[in-house]
């Protein structure tokens, strides 16, 4: 997902004496953030929707919060699933005032609980910990899904996108923004035919944008970059590159988020919430849906800086906040969190800061995740959105601040950087208790996975390459020796590593079983039958965990959600079936019944 770097903070300039050999202009990057000036600030981007969030009026408006259940509460007559530290099994689980107080048979659970208790018959149902998404972005699902789909699912290729966009060009007034969102060159074929050129043709009369579904490269048409006053003169941004003709005129390719922002600065209407209570609230009753009681920001402040913060906490003492808020802030304007004094652990039980975000290369299926070795057929090793020299300055400073600081990393080469970084702040006296996270974690080595071992360093894999984009990594853009790095989730598990995974919705969709199901088959979308290298597999409790136990751990939240324990919040999800007793490929069809948060009911079917 993207995000952007403040390289000023790592003090290097045009002559930042880099030494290494894969690094040049050539292989690593397209426009290396070490050799240029800082990335544009954040804050150029303002919404007076952000603004009025500010006064209790506007969070007033959603109506009452969820009633809590008054007394204790015992759910009986279940398949309780605790995922403790012996994946204890239990028949009923009591609350009261939002926490577990008995978990067991039933006779123990009456006994802790008392007479007075309320019981609730689940008939057999399973119970288990709330589901834990320990990445997704928060406001660009509220915002992205408003524009079109042109994803795999809606679209077959580039050229069903482009009509597409001619179709909606035909319903737009003229100078209107048309904006879409999922294109994946990886799943549609054709992706070299989405230009300017193309879309010219068929959106002659408004400006057209399109996101990538990786969201580090964008494609728009020559009004869009008319507005974002890009020419065969304007210079790459820092770390970014924007796709050119034979004689340098830019072809709408955007690719890095530097080159993004260039066009999307000038449109405030696709980047904008009108309604952040309305906004934040549909958020939280998707992942309710889905089972999720607990959800990570990684890059908060990306879109609108402090105001997003402000509006969590807003959010949060509004009472309508049904699932908990952990995040980390982004790497950039990195002076704004600091002026304004955020600091590890701000916040409370329903939002909480809890990580520093860096975002130290693009993605795979992009091609601008950074390689040892070139793409497949290609003379393309990605880019580093943070030369590696920077990044181990940036990673020090703010693990020295207290911060637990999470790397963006999907590239072998970028995973490389991010461990060289984790090692540096260990050397300058950061414990290695410290919770340093890999996000997505793509492609590992055997001696990559030995390190992340030693560093105690916790991997989170966006599982979903594996299903979605496996056979597109294979075909198309590593060859099937690289592809079988991808996602190693069991290896590490071997070497007693904590990983988790996630969906970094809305790159994919935060649906927790649908995660498991990637995990435990690792099926491929697009080859009927497909597997992706089936020693990598995992039992569904090790999935399970990952998206609980251990997925509260890697949120810095063990102590309160996570595992089905007294002391613990009542935060629980009840399915139709149990995931550990139906046949692997059913998992995804498993319904969730209800989700609960502190005790509330917050979703039933």
């Amino acid at each position: 997902m993207m995000g952007r770097n403040d390289t000023i903070e790592a003090g290097h300039g045009p002559s930042c004496g880099c030494e290494d050999k894969a690094h040049s202009h050539e292989t690593e990057s397209f426009g290396c953030p070490c050799c240029a000036p800082i990335l544009q600030d954040m804050g150029l981007l303002s919404f007076p929707a952000f603004d009025r969030a500010s006064k209790p009026a506007d969070w007033e408006r959603l109506g009452p919060p969820p009633e809590a259940h008054v007394g204790t509460t015992i759910m009986a007559n279940a398949n309780v699933v605790t995922a403790d530290g012996n994946f204890t099994i239990a028949e009923a689980l009591a609350f009261r005032n939002g926490k577990i107080v008995a978990v067991g048979t039933l006779d123990e659970v009456k006994a802790s609980a008392g007479d007075e208790a309320e019981i609730v018959d689940c008939g057999g149902r399973t119970i288990l910990p709330g589901f834990i998404e320990p990445h997704m972005h928060f406001f660009p699902i509220a915002i992205l899904g408003r524009f079109a789909d042109v994803g795999a699912m809606t679209c077959e290729n580039a050229d069903a996108v482009i009509d597409q966009m001619g179709a909606l060009a035909r319903e737009a007034k003229p100078g209107e923004w048309i904006v879409a969102r999922q294109f994946d060159p990886s799943l549609q074929q054709g992706a070299d035919r989405i230009n300017a050129r193309a879309l010219d043709k068929v959106a002659p009369n408004n400006p057209v944008f399109i996101f990538n579904a990786s969201l580090h490269i964008g494609y728009c048409n020559s009004a869009a970059l008319k507005i974002g006053s890009i020419t065969a003169a304007t210079p790459n941004p820092p770390g970014a590159a924007f796709g050119r003709e034979a004689d340098g005129a830019p072809n709408g390719v955007l690719q890095g988020q530097a080159a993004m922002f260039t066009v999307l600065g000038h449109n405030l209407a696709a980047m904008a919430v009108d309604d952040v209570p309305a906004a934040c609230k549909r958020v939280c009753e998707k992942a309710n849906r889905l089972g999720i009681t607990t959800f990570c920001d990684q890059a908060s402040g990306g879109f609108q800086g402090p105001g997003e913060i402000e509006a969590f906490r807003k959010f949060a003492a509004s009472g309508h906040m049904t699932t908990r808020l952990r995040y980390s802030l982004i790497q950039a304007g990195a002076h704004r969190w600091d002026e304004l004094g955020f600091a590890f652990g701000d916040g409370n039980e329903m939002a909480r800061a809890t990580g520093w975000k860096i975002v130290s290369d693009g993605s795979n299926q992009g091609r601008t995740g950074l390689q040892r070795e070139p793409y497949l057929g290609r003379d393309d090793y990605g880019i580093a959105y943070v030369e590696k020299e920077a990044l181990k300055e940036m990673v020090v400073k703010r693990a020295l601040q207290g911060w637990p600081v999470v790397v963006h990393a999907n590239g072998d080469k970028a995973i490389d950087n991010a461990l060289d970084a984790f090692e540096a702040a260990y050397a300058a006296g950061v414990p290695q208790e410290r919770r340093f996270r890999i996000e997505h974690c793509s492609i590992l080595h055997d001696e990559q996975i030995d390190r992340i071992a030693e560093l105690n360093v916790s991997p989170s894999f966006l599982i979903g390459h594996v299903h979605y984009w496996g056979k597109a990594f294979r075909d198309e853009i590593f060859g099937p020796e690289k592809t079988n790095l991808l996602g190693r989730a069991a290896s590490c598990g071997k070497k007693g590593i904590r990983w988790t995974m996630h969906s970094d919705e809305p790159v994919s969709e935060m649906d927790p079983l649908r995660l498991i199901d990637n995990a435990v088959n690792r099926s491929l979308w697009k080859e009927p039958g497909g597997v992706l290298n089936p020693a990598e597999r995992v039992s569904v409790d090790e999935a399970i965990i990952a998206l609980t136990r251990d997925a509260a751990w890697q949120c810095h939240s063990e102590h309160e959600v996570g595992t089905l324990e007294p002391g613990k919040f009542a935060d629980f999800v009840v399915l139709d079936k149990d995931p550990r007793a139906v046949a692997p490929q059913a998992i995804r069809d498993i319904r969730v019944l209800e989700t609960w948060v502190g005790g509330k009911r917050v979703y039933s079917s």
